[in-house]
């Protein structure tokens, strides 16, 4: 059996392509952090930039809950915002804020001073993670839901974009609603700027290893529909389509996530712009969702992650057993609405990924 064929045995994988599966596969989003002692033990000893920026470090964190719970999937250790970086802007973290742009871009000339460096060359410390992770999943013996893949991911465009210009986090994003608005043509060049180095950077982790891709525009959801129309959806369509024409070195296509949020407003855009599986965050029913979609496109989510730290396990249960039946037996993707809590303890994580498993089994391939 090739290396191609044995990918192509993912449940995960499966899933994604809207293929009969055995149960539903699940992991989470943030499945690598901060509600794990291991983790908090390396962030104290080196710091996040630190860890991601360190290959062992990195795939050793991406490693770490594969070790304690039957996942399907791992999803690299990176951070959304080290293409920025890549790109000449200044970035930083600091305890209780997050991450800092250093010379946020206002202007043209600030557009105009970003580079666009092959990934290769400027984010190579990703790729060697990417590699390490996937030689070490490729060596494990397959468990009952096949070979665990690997995801690779990258930040939208207007969620990069917005970082960009805010200089970090923001509640109302105004200065980036002010640049699309007052000055499109300085918009679409940030845009065709960042695109351009998305692009090339999912392409790079998929040479590296990745078998799956997500891209994260968290923030797209802050957009009313006609300005994501206009100002997102051609550039992240572009990436989609990038993405949809990508095979693993072992001739495997590469299904692409799309998760967006708050994502009830922008579906149909969302799904309009490109990606094999939609990701959706818990403020939306999953089953409203589908019929919206329909049935040729497959989903990702969506429990509300707080649900999973907080809730008495009756209800948590019950919860998932919902989800479940409102995804239906093929195209769904088990996931949080968003990351892994902080405050989750990792038994509760233990427990979903058994009852996802349990709750979610079908009696056999032809259901």
């Amino acid at each position: 059996m090739t290396q191609g064929s044995v990918a192509s045995g993912s449940r995960f994988l499966r899933a994604c392509r809207g293929e009969a599966v055995e149960t539903t596969p699940v992991w989470l989003m943030r499945q690598a952090g901060r509600y794990l002692p291991e983790y908090r033990e390396l962030h104290e000893k080196y710091g996040f930039l630190t860890l991601v920026k360190t290959p062992e470090l990195a795939a050793e964190v991406t490693l770490q809950p594969l070790r304690r719970f039957p996942l399907d999937a791992a999803v690299l250790f990176a951070d959304i915002l080290l293409p920025l970086e890549a790109m000449g802007l200044a970035l930083r973290y600091e305890p209780g804020s997050g991450p800092i742009i250093e010379e946020p871009v206002r202007e043209r000339r600030d557009v105009e001073r970003l580079r666009t460096p092959p990934a290769r060359e400027a984010l190579g410390y990703v790729l060697e993670a990417a590699r390490a992770v996937r030689a070490e999943l490729a060596a494990r013996p397959a468990a009952e839901g096949g070979p665990v893949p690997l995801i690779g991911f990258a930040g939208g465009p207007f969620t990069l974009a917005s970082y960009a210009v805010e200089g970090g986090g923001s509640r109302d994003h105004r200065r980036t609603k002010a640049l699309l608005w007052r000055a499109p043509d300085l918009w679409a060049l940030l845009m065709e700027r960042l695109t351009a180095v998305t692009v090339d950077y999912l392409a790079a982790q998929v040479e590296a290893g990745a078998q799956a891709l997500q891209l994260f525009d968290s923030w797209a959801g802050a957009l009313a529909p006609e300005d994501y129309r206009r100002s997102v959806l051609p550039w992240t369509r572009r990436i989609a389509e990038a993405v949809a024409g990508l095979r693993t070195p072992e001739g495997e296509p590469v299904p692409l996530i799309h998760f967006a949020m708050p994502s009830a407003g922008l579906l149909e855009l969302v799904a309009e712009a490109g990606g094999d599986v939609i990701g959706l965050d818990w403020r939306l029913d999953l089953g409203w969702a589908r019929g919206r979609l329909g049935p040729g496109r497959a989903v990702q989510g969506n429990l509300d992650p707080l649900l999973l730290a907080e809730a008495p396990r009756s209800l948590l249960e019950a919860r998932v057993a919902a989800i479940l039946e409102a995804a239906g037996p093929r195209g769904h993707v088990f996931n949080l609405g968003h990351g892994v809590d902080p405050a989750t303890p990792p038994e509760h994580v233990a427990w979903l990924v058994e009852a996802v498993h349990r709750l979610g089994r079908r009696g056999g391939p032809e259901e």
